[in-house]
C-alpha cells in the first residue's frame, strides 16, 4: 500500500487456499470451514483518489468479466453507511485476476478498497467496525483484509495470522471457465454440522518445512464437486503435476484455478512457460505465495 497526499494504491493479492476442509453444513445453511490461506504477489490494482463524491471504474484485461454490482462498490457504500461523513473518492480498479476463479478476486478487491478507505480515514480507528463490514461483504473478505498467511475458520470470520515469514514458489493456472461457488457447495451436499462440533485447532507451523508438510497432508473438500461440474480442472491439475519440481498440485477454493507448489522460483517460472505455451487460452502466472 502506498499513500501520496490524498491518494492511496493497494494490491488486491490473489488468495490461495493451500488446504480447505468443509466441516459441515450449519443449521442456517452456511458451511463451517477450516482453511490455511496464502496470498500471491500477483493481483488486481486499486487506486483511490480523494473526492467529494465516490465512484468506481474498472479497466484492465478482465474488467469485462465483472457482471452485476462490483464488490468494491458494496465496500465503499458500506463504509459510507457506517460513517456518513467519512472521506471517500474515485476508485479505479485495474482487473487482471479472473472472476469466479477460487482465488478471491472480488473479495480481494473489496478488501483492498477497505484498506484504502481505512488509510484515507485514519481518524476512524474502530477495528471491530471495519471487520464487521468485511464479514458482511463475504466469507473471504476478512482474510483478504489481512492479505497474509493465515488460518481461517468458521464462516471465514475467524482469522489467525501465521507468524512466519515464508515465500513459496508457485504457479496459478485458470482454464478460463468461471465456476460459481454456490454451485460447488450445492454439489458437495455436505452433511449437517454435528451438535458436538469443536472448532478446528490451529496448526503449529514454525518453518517452511512445517508449512509444506501441513499442505501436503491436507486436502480441499471442494475439489471433487468442482471437478464434477468442470472436468477441465483435472487437465489443469495434471498439467501442473507433470511439471518438473512440482511438489503439490491442488484446487484453490471452489475453483477452477489450481495451484502448484515448487521447490524453486526457477522451476515455477519454467513450468508456467511450458503450460502457457501448451494452453495459450489459459490464465497462467508464476508467483510467490506468502
Amino acid at each position: 500500500m502506498t499513500v501520496a497526499g490524498r491518494k492511496v494504491s493497494e494490491l488486491a493479492r490473489a488468495k490461495v487456499n493451500l488446504t480447505l476442509e468443509v466441516l459441515g453444513r450449519r443449521a442456517d445453511g452456511y458451511h463451517e470451514l477450516a482453511s490455511l490461506v496464502a496470498f500471491a504477489d500477483v493481483g488486481d490494482r486499486l487506486d483511490l483518489t480523494e473526492s467529494p463524491d465516490w465512484s468506481v471504474t474498472c479497466s484492465g484485461p478482465l474488467a469485462s468479466s465483472i457482471v452485476g454490482e462490483n464488490l468494491v462498490e458494496r465496500a465503499a457504500r458500506a463504509v459510507r453507511g457506517q460513517w456518513a461523513h467519512s472521506a471517500t473518492g474515485r476508485i479505479e480498479l485495474h482487473k487482471t485476476l479472473p472472476v469466479a476463479a477460487g482465488i478471491g478476486g472480488g473479495s480481494a478487491d473489496a478488501a483492498a478498497a477497505l484498506r484504502a478507505l481505512m488509510a484515507l480515514n485514519a481518524d476512524l480507528r474502530d477495528p471491530p467496525a471495519w471487520l464487521s463490514i468485511a464479514q458482511n461483504l463475504g466469507a473471504d473478505v476478512p482474510v483478504c483484509l489481512t492479505s497474509r498467511l493465515s488460518f481461517m475458520r468458521g464462516l471465514g470470520e475467524r482469522v489467525d495470522g501465521v507468524a512466519m515469514d515464508v515465500r513459496l514458489p508457485a504457479v496459478l493456472v485458470n482454464p478460463a471457465t468461471p465456476l460459481a461457488t454456490s454451485r460447488v457447495f450445492a454439489n458437495l451436499a455436505a452433511q449437517p454440522l454435528p451438535n458436538n462440533h469443536v472448532p478446528a485447532d490451529l496448526p503449529r507451523l514454525h518453518s517452511r518445512g512445517d508449512l509444506f508438510d501441513w499442505a501436503l497432508a491436507g486436502r480441499n473438500d471442494l475439489e471433487a464437486p468442482a471437478l464434477r461440474l468442470a472436468p477441465v480442472i483435472g487437465r489443469v491439475r495434471a498439467a501442473l503435476q507433470f511439471c518438473h519440481g512440482c511438489l503439490l498440485a491442488r484446487l484453490s477454493g471452489s475453483g477452477p484455478t489450481c495451484f502448484g507448489l515448487f521447490e524453486t522460483s526457477a522451476q515455477a517460472e519454467a513450468a508456467a512457460g511450458i503450460i502457457a505455451r501448451g494452453q495459450p487460452d489459459w490464465w497462467v502466472r508464476a508467483t510467490t505465495l506468502g
